[in-house]
């Protein structure tokens, strides 16, 4: 038996949380105690921003978020957050002042005391185009560019503002071509191939052919890894199906994408963007100042409270933390604040997803919807699903069931990856035929099933082999 989930759960299944919790690791919670503090206040997944991570810092933090997740019986999903473009202003002293009308030059790694010319660390000029846009500080400065000429970019100024050094550049209007892996990503992605990487989250993603480029780089590494399409640019809202699609897994950055966008569609996006992670069973993470206030105060305000509600009302897979446990004051509270606000309103209110009209007509999501059906109408405490991929739990999950998903599944790496599903409680058992009903007697035997109790399973005449689900049981414990 492995050793990740062999813990019984300390509360009862109806008390699991559905809607999970992404945790990103710094410097305020850089110690094993930290990491088990933060798994046992409800993290599901602990996020490693590459922008900032170093590599020998991740190994010890890995082998931390291993033990604890061992030590709490819980499947934990570990998540790399490569970079991307570093799209960011460069070094200079003090503030630029800028004047709606005036001229600006941009270039990549230049002396702004010496030239004049504001140093980025990125190299612009070979992406953006006359006419194109350019956001500043977090869009508080925005620019036209007037003209690319010898790896320096020409801009007019268009409202007035302040610069400060390496705060973040967008380009809504360029074409990256495809270009969105950058060296460092490629030495990240080859420390985490080596290192129990559970998902790898690709920035600034315009198309499905980045996603496609990265899935090629992870097999040729021999990376198991699945993937999350960060959604922050205008040009993935306009390809958002097909990237989807591509992906195993979206995040709404909301960040970046409010500034690309307009924030006023921010919210109307990420509706229906997990609208679309439901069609195509694809588990969605909404990102991005959940609980910003958090990171300075021991307690949310109450529309912090009203955004992480209304995440889990609309069907969001996970909520996700950034600052507020990385570097924030109060990383433990925020963790266990946001778990309260997810079980009150899964409690207390319906799940509302949109779920855009699509008709399947495949064997597995006909069995995913009988599963569903069924178990209602016997009135089951639970769904149990054996699972080579996890592909059967993503399809009965993205149905949002108002029960417990309990998968089990014989590869370890599945298990964490599905910690992050919907309503899903995963186990790793070895291959059997009798898997489910083994788990499903160990619970109740832990009194966390008791007699009585009708469970759904859905399992394979061929264990262990992927998309052989085809078999559906009703049991009374």
């Amino acid at each position: 038996m492995m050793q990740t989930t062999n813990k019984v759960p300390k509360i009862p299944i109806e008390k699991f949380k559905r809607t999970k919790i992404i945790a990103t690791i710094g410097p305020a919670m850089n110690s094993y105690d930290a990491v088990l503090s933060l798994i046992e206040a409800g993290a599901n997944g602990i996020r490693f921003n590459f922008s900032h991570a170093k590599h020998d810092e991740c190994t010890e933090q890995i082998a931390w978020i291993r033990k604890a997740s061992k030590a709490c019986g819980k499947p934990v999903a570990i998540i790399q957050d490569l970079q991307g473009p570093k799209m960011r202003l460069g070094d200079f002293e003090g503030i630029i002042n800028v004047r709606r009308g005036q001229s600006l030059a941009f270039k990549y790694k230049t002396a702004y005391e010496r030239t004049g010319i504001i140093p980025t660390q990125y190299d612009i000029s070979t992406k953006v185009k006359r006419g194109e846009h350019i956001f500043l500080y977090d869009g508080k400065v925005k620019v036209t560019v007037t003209s690319v000429r010898e790896g320096v970019v020409h801009a007019r100024a268009e409202n007035d503002g302040i610069l400060i050094k390496r705060k973040g550049i967008n380009l809504p209007d360029t074409d990256f071509g495809g270009d969105i892996i950058t060296k460092k990503d490629r030495e990240d992605l080859s420390y985490g191939s080596m290192h129990d990487i559970d998902y790898v989250a690709l920035s600034f993603v315009q198309t499905a052919a980045d996603v496609e480029a990265l899935r090629r780089i992870l097999r040729n590494l021999g990376s198991s890894a699945k993937i999350i399409a960060k959604i922050e640019t205008s040009a993935a809202i306009d390809n958002i199906d097909a990237i989807i699609q591509a992906a195993d897994a979206v995040m709404i950055a909301r960040g970046d994408l409010a500034i690309e966008t307009m924030p006023e569609s921010v919210p109307v996006m990420q509706r229906h963007i997990i609208g679309l992670g439901m069609r195509y069973k694809k588990p969605t993470i909404v990102a991005t100042q959940m609980l910003a206030s958090m990171t300075e105060h021991p307690e949310p305000t109450r529309a912090e409270v009203s955004d992480v509600a209304t995440a889990v009302i609309v069907g969001a897979d996970c909520v996700m933390l950034s600052d507020e446990t990385a570097s924030g004051r109060y990383p433990i509270e925020a963790v266990k604040i946001m778990k309260r606000v997810i079980l009150y309103t899964q409690e207390n209110a319906d799940v509302r997803a949109q779920f855009p009209e699509h008709h399947e007509h495949t064997r597995q999501s006909a069995i995913s919807s009988t599963i569903i059906s069924l178990a209602d109408a016997v009135h089951a405490r639970t769904i149990v699903a054996e699972t080579k991929s996890g592909a059967t739990v993503l399809q009965i999950a993205a149905r949002r069931p108002s029960i417990p998903i309990i998968a089990v599944t014989s590869e370890e790496r599945v298990t964490h990856q599905l910690a992050i599903v919907f309503g899903t409680k995963s186990y790793t058992r070895p291959v059997d035929k009798m898997a489910a009903t083994k788990l499903t007697d160990w619970l109740r035997l832990n009194k966390v099933l008791k007699e009585g109790d009708v469970v759904v399973t859905a399992s394979g005449r061929h264990p262990g082999v992927v998309g052989t689900t085809d078999t559906i049981k009703v049991r009374v414990l």
